[in-house]
């Protein structure tokens, strides 16, 4: 299993009124995380949607233990939770500068095409695509930290 990671800092827009990271900020860095395992695998997702092809999220969770502040680092740990050749589910644990898990989620996606928002299948539009993503999949054995 492949696991990506990424840094943030964090920025003093992204803290509420209490001086923590506002919540909906993880939201943009699970997106980050995507990205970057998107592109530790070779691929662009750019260049997806250059092609048409999208991936909305189906349903997105997270579950917060320890609030991050202005000036940490965020260290954003992304793996490819399932996989099915048609929908991928993404899990993410997002850390404080010091280690401790600040952050666990979850989101679901599909690739569909821009235009209509039909369902694509991965396996048969991007074959290497489906080959990574199948090969870096956690498998059921496998534990993440």
């Amino acid at each position: 299993m492949l696991i990506s990671t990424k840094e943030v800092e964090v920025r003093y827009a992204e803290t509420d009124q209490m001086g923590v990271v506002y919540h909906a900020n993880y939201l943009v860095w699970m997106e980050l995380g995507r990205t970057q395992i998107i592109k530790d695998l070779g691929f662009s997702y750019a260049e997806m949607e250059q092609d048409g092809i999208i991936s909305p999220v189906l349903d997105i969770q997270a579950s917060y233990k320890k609030p991050l502040r202005y000036g940490q680092i965020a260290t954003i740990k992304t793996w490819i939770e399932e996989y099915d050749g048609f929908r991928v589910s993404y899990g993410y644990e997002i850390f404080n500068d010091e280690g401790e898990l600040a952050v666990t989620g979850s989101s679901k996606h599909v690739c569909v095409k821009k235009d209509s928002f039909r369902p694509i299948s991965i396996k048969k539009k991007y074959p290497d695509w489906h080959e990574a993503y199948d090969k870096a999949k956690k498998q059921p054995e496998e534990a993440i930290s």
